[in-house]
């Protein structure tokens, strides 16, 4: 059995390479490792290595065994190592399975039985998938997780406190899919040791290392012309610069700020030396917040505040304006350059989502702005035509927009 699992091994990493050189290359830099059963119930990664239980690995088909290969690859190639932060690690863990899975899913991989898979959260990241999921939930992460430092209170990790925990549960070997029969245990003794979680420099050092990594697969993949679309997008997504959104907020602001150097006669009295002189217009931004239910009061305040800091840096008048299914009338909310803007106390909202009014509002005015700011997720219903004035969308949660320039609120 230990030879015909390391050559399913074998060729199920070879089809990947073959079939899907992204996923491919990224698990050519795992080594495979025979664990201990011990320990591994099924399959685990350090960042470092993909180890194994033989036993599981014998009752997977190939393609399935393709998948665990990817799985525990996408784990490392997306630093789930060194993003968890103050996050629970059980539920942190749960919230990585359920990034990844729709990935492979979506690449036309096969599941295991054992795969976690919600519909609700494709194309989501692990942070956003996290405030989703309840601490109660009975699913179990479906590998483990060896490279990140178990909870202070002992709860959340899939280590050995926890499998010591369920071994009353798990006393038959055939009550658990992961867990190798009583024969292959005995076959198997004296596997790899579980190794250490990893300090937070070698979670930095790895981190760029598999950022190199990815970035190479998916270039070696584009231009074999086998990168799927969902692949390519989170690749995109996380290959970019990851900044703030107050900084691109201030800096997409700073751009388009009506700041210039003066070309006018100068007057005799300044004498013989003339020194240009930079001349500042008054900048007009219309800010429109969706009250429909999906923004919370403080992170209204937050963006009102954000607004106000910077327009005091580039004289800009403010409009604010409050829509749902349609615009207040409460509004508008103008505050002058010399002015703070504050979060209207009035605010009135609940409804549904159209983001139509709110333009419609804009065509009425004397003046276009020259700048039009949305605060909002994004779900509802667009103009059908993009408007001939800048917009900027600042969107919570993973909704698309049609025009205009999105920003990711982190």
């Amino acid at each position: 059995m230990s030879n015909d699992v390391e050559i399913k091994l074998s060729a199920a990493r070879t089809r990947l390479i073959l079939d899907k050189p992204f996923l491919g290359a990224l698990v050519l830099r795992l080594p495979m490792v025979a664990g201990d059963p011990a320990w591994c119930k099924s399959t685990a990664t350090d960042a470092r290595t993909f180890y194994y239980n033989r036993g599981y690995i014998n009752r997977l088909t190939l393609d399935e065994t393709q998948f665990v290969l990817a799985h525990e690859a996408l784990h490392c190639a997306l630093s789930h190592f060194a993003r968890r932060q103050h996050r629970v690690k059980r539920r942190w863990d749960l919230a990585c399975d359920f990034a990844i899975n729709p990935l492979l899913i979506n690449e036309g991989l096969q599941p295991t039985p054992d795969a976690l898979y919600m519909s609700e959260f494709e194309d989501m990241t692990a942070e956003e998938i996290y405030p989703n999921l309840d601490d109660n939930m009975d699913e179990e992460p479906q590998d483990q997780h060896l490279y990140d430092q178990p909870d202070a209170s002992g709860s959340g990790g899939q280590g050995q406190d926890m499998d010591k925990q369920r071994d009353g549960e798990q006393s038959s070997p055939e009550s658990d899919e992961g867990t190798a029969s009583e024969s292959e245990v005995d076959e198997n003794q004296g596997g790899a040791p579980q190794p250490p979680p990893l300090s937070p420099a070698e979670q930095e050092q790895l981190s760029v290392q598999w950022q190199q990594r990815m970035a190479g697969a998916a270039q070696q993949a584009m231009q074999a012309g086998k990168m799927g679309d969902a692949m390519a997008r989170m690749v995109d997504h996380l290959l970019q610069p990851q900044l703030p959104w107050r900084m691109l907020l201030a800096r997409y602001m700073t751009n388009i700020a009506r700041d210039d150097y003066s070309y006018f006669r100068p007057s005799r009295r300044e004498g013989n030396a003339i020194f240009p002189s930079l001349r500042s217009s008054q900048l007009d931004v219309t800010a429109v917040i969706d009250t429909s239910g999906s923004i919370a009061q403080d992170e209204m305040e937050q963006f009102v505040s954000e607004v106000n800091a910077i327009k005091g840096q580039m004289r800009a008048r403010i409009t604010l304006l409050a829509c749902d299914a349609q615009v207040s009338d409460k509004g508008p909310w103008v505050f002058e350059p010399w002015e703070d803007a504050e979060l209207p106390t009035e605010l009135e909202g609940g409804g549904g989502t159209d983001f139509v009014p709110a333009f419609d509002w804009v065509e009425t005015q004397d003046q276009a702005p020259d700048l039009l700011i949305y605060f909002t997720d994004a779900d509802g219903n667009f103009p059908q035509s993009e408007p001939a004035y800048p917009v900027l969308w600042l969107v919570k949660g993973k909704a698309k927009v049609p025009w205009g320039q999105r920003v990711q609120l982190n």
